[in-house]
Formats: structure tokens, C-alpha cells, sequence
């Protein structure tokens, strides 16, 4: 049975009762479910229903409940943009003024699904037939899904309407991060960046900084501390070169400079910024608002005299200052009691993992290391962490 069959059954109501009970399945993977479930139905059919709902428990742990009763697929599922990034997206664009959005290369259609329920006309365009399939189950009638490249169809998008990118990092290999892998090609997605209109790229977050056109700004966008994406905006409401960081789900927001925060020694509190300050390169904005100066040129440690609650990055106590010698610190975990120990640094190199184990920690007290460079040698900070 062809895939396409299988995938046209799988979304039709027909399916819908076999996707329940594989619901209530406890274990969907062992070879005692397979067999039960090849015994009621065709094999590609069991499997199809089985692969569904063990995809859809992932799905829900990433996305939340309301993916128990979207389709899958793996790779598609890998790349999904996590809900309060697709419904941030969204709003960003009513912002622009657009009514209308064309999203190019929809995948599942998740994103799409965020800008129509924020009020926007969506047509979905994606070249695989499966995926498109899946993709107007997930949609439904309202939203229209056209099987197509879209590197055909630059004449097609309606002058006025908004485009948004996505393109897939997967190979033959598996993920990938290398621009010349995207499919569409990055020529394709440059073309429709240079189009004078409002267009949103979703990018990975560790984009070459080289390849980020003047004409874009660039957000790097965080979600519960997880650096997610780089998403490139040119049109209404963007700021050509602009880079900068958000983080979600508070929208905190801050814009990068082009200056390096100052060099100054470790005090009474010490910072590690969201992931997407470090990306975006909004440290010396941070440092600024904190009245703080960085523990080492290139390091990403921030140190104050004085605690300033920021939404930015979390906040450490430095109790005390350890020469960075491990003799000394083994010294001192025996010392202290130490048994269960956290060890995080910049700029050495270390494996905390290893270097734990060579500690030995017994005993029933805690403690939190920083391992960093400063201007007068590698220390190891014991530290208190600020509760958010």
C-alpha cells in the first residue's frame, strides 16, 4: 500500500476511533502491541496508527495538549515551532499591519495554524505530499494548502501579503546546521527577504553571523531559558541590521550594541545571561542595566556589587572565591561536606562532568560552583542561586 493511501486513511474519520484507543495504549512500541494491533488491522494501517500516537506523546510533552490531536511526522515533529514562539511570531505580524500571510514551506502547518487563530488569512504552501496532507488535517477547511516549491511561486503572493519561511535543516545525514543544506535553498529565501514586503525568516539559532543580511533585523528568541531560533523580519515594523533577543513567555525584549561590556573584577554577584542575550549579542545592553562589567574579555559572566532582579539572566550570590586548582577543591568539598555538587564555567577547559567525578562529593551539604577566568587567573566561585 502506497504512503499516500496509508497517510489519506490515517486523517480520515475512519481512523479517528483506531487513534483513540492506540491512545489509551500503554506501551506502543512493543512487539506485543504490533502483533495485537496487526491482527484487527492491516499491517501498514497498525502501524500507522501506532507510529501516530507514540508521536503525539512527544508532540504533547513539546507542545502541549493540544498536539494530542494534531498529525505527525517525525522530522516534522523535530522541527515544530514550540507554541508561544508561533503565537509570538503571529502577533508580531497583525503588528505589521499585514491580513494576509503566505507560509512557504508549512510543514505540519503549526505556525500557520497560530496566524490564522490570531485573525490572519493564511495559505500554506509545502511540497511534500504527505506533510501536506498532514498539514490541512491540522488546519482544516479554512485554511487552504497548495502542493507546490515555493521558489516557483514569487509571482503568486499577493502584493500586501506577509511570507514566512521555515526551511528544513534535515539530510540524508540527519539534522543539519550548514545554510546549504535549508530547503528551500538560502537563494530562494534571500529572494523573497530582497521582495519590499513584510517577511519573516525561522532560522536556527546558531546562524553564521556572515550570512545575516543588513536588510533584516535578527531576533534570537529563547523559550523558558531554551534558545529556539533566530527569526529574520524585513517590511513594516522591523529595523534594518537591528539584533536583538526575546525571551518567552515573559517578552522581555532587548537590543544589541556594538559594544563589548568592560572587563572588571568578580563582586558580590555574579550573572549568567538567557542564551539569547549571549547569541544576539545584547551583553553590554545587559551590563548596562545591571551596572555590571564582564569577569573576562569574551566570557559571559556578568559581576555587580549589588543584586538587580532581571528577567535576563540568573543571579548568583558569590559566597566565596576558590583558586581554580583541583587539589584545593577536592580540599574543600571534603571540608565542607559537599555531596551533591553543581559545577557550571566559561571559558576553561573543563568537563564539569569529569571533573565532579574526580572530586569525589560525600556528605549531605550542596553547593554550586562557577569555573571562569578573570584578569588575575581561573577561579572557582561558590555560589548561592537567586530564585527567579
Amino acid at each position: 500500500m502506497e504512503e499516500l493511501d496509508v497517510t489519506a486513511w490515517l486523517v480520515s474519520s475512519d481512523a479517528t476511533p483506531w487513534l483513540e484507543r492506540a491512545a489509551r495504549e500503554r506501551d506502543l512500541d512493543s512487539l506485543a502491541t504490533a502483533d495485537r494491533w496487526r491482527r484487527e488491522l492491516p499491517p501498514e494501517h497498525a502501524a500507522a496508527v501506532l507510529g501516530q500516537a507514540s508521536l503525539r506523546r512527544v508532540a504533547v510533552a513539546k507542545l502541549g495538549e493540544r498536539a494530542a490531536g494534531l498529525f505527525f511526522t517525525r522530522d516534522g515533529l523535530e522541527q515544530a515551532t514550540r507554541g508561544p514562539v508561533a503565537r509570538w511570531r503571529a502577533t508580531r505580524l497583525v503588528g505589521t499591519g499585514v491580513t494576509e500571510v503566505w507560509d512557504l514551506g508549512c510543514g505540519l502547518g503549526l505556525d500557520a495554524l497560530a496566524m490564522s487563530e490570531a485573525g490572519l488569512r493564511v495559505t500554506a504552501v509545502e511540497k511534500d505530499q504527505v506533510t501536506a496532507t498532514f498539514a490541512a488535517a491540522n488546519l482544516g477547511p479554512a485554511t487552504p494548502v497548495v502542493l507546490a516549491d515555493v521558489g516557483d511561486l514569487y509571482d503568486a503572493v499577493p502584493d500586501g501579503a506577509g511570507v514566512f519561511l521555515d526551511p528544513a535543516r534535515r539530510t540524508a545525514r540527519g539534522r543539519s546546521w550548514d545554510v546549504a543544506d535549508l530547503s528551500p535553498s538560502w537563494d530562494v529565501v534571500s529572494r523573497y527577504l530582497d521582495a519590499g514586503r513584510v517577511a519573516c525568516v525561522k532560522l536556527g539559532p546558531g546562524v553564521p553571523y556572515r550570512l545575516l543580511p543588513d536588510r533584516a533585523e535578527t531576533v534570537w528568541v529563547s523559550e523558558h531559558g531554551d534558545l529556539v531560533e533566530a527569526a529574520l523580519w524585513t517590511g513594516a515594523g522591523s529595523t534594518p541590521g537591528q539584533r536583538g533577543a526575546l525571551l518567552l513567555p515573559t517578552g522581555a525584549s532587548l537590543d544589541a550594541t556594538a559594544d563589548a561590556p568592560r572587563v572588571g573584577p568578580v563582586q558580590g554577584w555574579l550573572y549568567e545571561p538567557d542564551p539569547a542575550v549571549i547569541r544576539s549579542g545584547s551583553l553590554a545592553a545587559l551590563a548596562g542595566l545591571l551596572d555590571a562589567t564582564s569577569v573576562a574579555p569574551g566570557v559571559a559572566y556578568l559581576t555587580a556589587e549589588e543584586h538587580r532582579p532581571t528577567p535576563y539572566a540568573t543571579a548568583f550570590e558569590v559566597l566565596e572565591s576558590l583558586p581554580y586548582r583541583e587539589r584545593d577543591l577536592r580540599a574543600w568539598v571534603r571540608t565542607e561536606r559537599i555531596g551533591t555538587l553543581e559545577i557550571k564555567k566559561r571559558g576553561l577547559d573543563v568537563d564539569p562532568a569529569a571533573l565532579r567525578r574526580r572530586l569525589a562529593p560525600k556528605g549531605p551539604a550542596s553547593a554550586t560552583l562557577i569555573l571562569t577566568p578573570t584578569p588575575t587567573g581561573a577561579v572557582a566561585l561558590v555560589v548561592r542561586r537567586m530564585a527567579a
